[in-house]
């Protein structure tokens, strides 16, 4: 691997800058502490509540129906609002985005935590969805433009880490605030936790993030934002909704429906591109196949992760008695590696990209194989050792790649749509991270259900259901390590316009 890395640098890694870099802003670390404070909240919001959901149900007396749409409330919205959210961001401003998306985060976690009864709860949770959707955004656009290349590493090492963090951090943090039951809140303090953050935030953004300019001659692009969330609400809805309703046939037609609602979606974009009017996802995008297969990349890498430790959460605690806290504390494996990844990952910056990835997904795939190993070896007591060096590997491997990730698909995106493509791949993100937990939901209590019709007993039927399930996510980084992997190997072009040579009139290709 180390051969085949050194005789096949990305062609990106043999230039200085990208040909859209910007000057980079004074204050700009700051400003990086204070994006990655609002962004580590939303990824705590995204998990924490799964921990909450027995103690939410039993407070409010909640319907399961009703308790499955406290989680997938706020995954609707979110998902649906980061692409147009990231565009209005290059309209109308990011750091004002930024803002109003903050305020309007914090606010709704306010409202979360003193919910009085369900259906406000879930109000909240669709409210709070669409103030993640304006913030998250502006966090990679802004991140994107006030770097230089030189940084640009190190900087996605450390979001990738935080982000990485936030995902596994929330079960952890969940069970011991509800362990801890402070002043008598029980499950309300998941929410109340995002006021002192968010306030921090707030006075951060207001003293540290610069005011970017903006485009004037950009106007909002309605039709494509229209049908852009309607595309995502028609896939993603039915992947939230599909395996408690036992998968009727009118869920698969409407997720069939949102593949006319795509084509209608590009058609409008190609459209407005030829008119020269502005477009939500701008066409030269769409176009590009290395900004298209990084989304592709990114759809399929977070379908692998939250799925998994959702069915980990439950083999832990359901099959083997863990406590929520001894639960979360078991996966700290996880993201140790990440961290020790990240920190030696940092010093490549934005070399060997594709085979950073591939190196990175390939040690996951391998994670998972060994977790497939520790989980049929468990015992009638399950020994949490035996998941440190599986977790470790993984983690190792999510910690290489998703920096190299990230990088692959922002990295030469014009500063004018920076918004527009930060948008586009948070968004894919959360519809892989719905598709994975679908999946793998659907895997492991299908898997569950034929375990215990055959009277395995408790212990029996929960490893074959997680061993079942974990197939999914090790099959996963398998494609994404060999794809990528080919695509290291590859020969730069002998010949052609290198990109910082290219005219301005016709967009730089994106970087592997």
């Amino acid at each position: 691997m180390t051969h085949s890395t050194a005789q096949a640098p990305d062609p990106v890694s043999r230039h200085a800058a990208p040909p859209h870099e910007t000057p980079a802003h004074p204050n700009r670390w700051a400003a990086l502490a204070v994006l990655l404070i609002a962004n580590f909240m939303n990824l705590l919001d995204v998990t924490i509540v799964n921990v909450a959901l027995p103690s939410i149900e039993a407070d409010l007396g909640a319907t399961p129906e009703a308790l499955e749409w406290v989680a997938a409330a706020y995954v609707l919205t979110f998902a649906a609002g980061l692409l147009p959210c990231g565009r209005f961001g290059d309209i109308f401003g990011r750091r004002k985005l930024f803002l109003i998306g903050l305020t309007m985060f914090t606010v709704t976690s306010a409202v979360c935590g003193f919910a009085p009864t369900i259906g406000t709860l879930i109000a909240a949770r669709l409210a709070q969805g669409i103030g993640a959707a304006m913030m998250v955004p502006q966090v990679m656009a802004i991140v994107h433009v006030i770097f230089p290349a030189a940084e640009k590493g190190r900087v996605f090492g450390i979001f990738g880490t935080v982000a990485s963090l936030g995902s596994v951090a929330g079960p952890i943090i969940g069970g011991a605030l509800i362990s801890a039951d402070i002043a008598g809140l029980s499950w309300r303090p998941i929410f109340l936790i995002n006021l002192p953050l968010g306030l921090l935030a707030l006075i951060g953004t207001l003293r540290s993030v610069p005011d970017l300019p903006r485009s004037d001659r950009m106007r909002v692009d309605w039709a494509g934002m229209a049908l852009f969330t309607l595309a995502i609400i028609l896939l993603v809805l039915p992947l939230i909704e599909g395996r408690a309703l036992g998968w009727p046939w009118w869920i698969s037609a409407l997720m069939m429906v949102s593949i006319p609602a795509a084509y209608a979606f590009w058609r409008v974009e190609r459209h407005r591109e030829a008119a020269g009017l502005t477009e939500l996802l701008p066409s030269r995008l769409m176009a590009n196949g290395r900004f298209m297969l990084g989304l592709a990349t990114v759809t399929l890498f977070f379908a692998g992760i939250p799925g998994l430790f959702f069915i980990l959460a439950v083999f832990f605690q359901s099959g083997f008695d863990l406590t929520p806290l001894q639960s979360g504390l078991t996966t700290a494996p996880f993201p140790i590696g990440i961290l020790l990844a990240s920190r030696l990952t940092s010093r490549f910056g934005e070399r060997y990209l594709s085979a950073r990835l591939s190196i990175g997904a390939l040690f996951v795939a391998c994670g998972m194989g060994l977790l497939q190993w520790a989980i049929r070896g468990t015992g009638a007591t399950l020994e949490t050792t035996d998941f440190i060096a599986p977790l470790a590997i993984a983690g190792f491997g999510m910690g290489n790649a998703i920096s190299a990730m990230f990088q692959s698909v922002l990295l030469n995106v014009p500063p004018r749509d920076a918004g527009s493509g930060a948008g586009a791949m948070q968004a894919f993100q959360q519809v892989g991270a719905a598709l994975g937990i679908a999946l793998i939901g659907q895997i492991f209590f299908g898997s569950l259900a034929t375990a215990q019709g055959n009277d395995l007993g408790t212990a029996e039927t929960f490893k074959h259901a997680a061993a079942m399930a974990a197939l999914f996510p090790m099959g996963a980084f398998t494609i994404i390590a060999l794809v990528h992997g080919v695509r290291a190997l590859q020969k730069p072009p002998r010949h052609g316009t290198p990109p910082s040579a290219a005219s301005p009139s016709v967009p730089a290709p994106l970087a592997e």
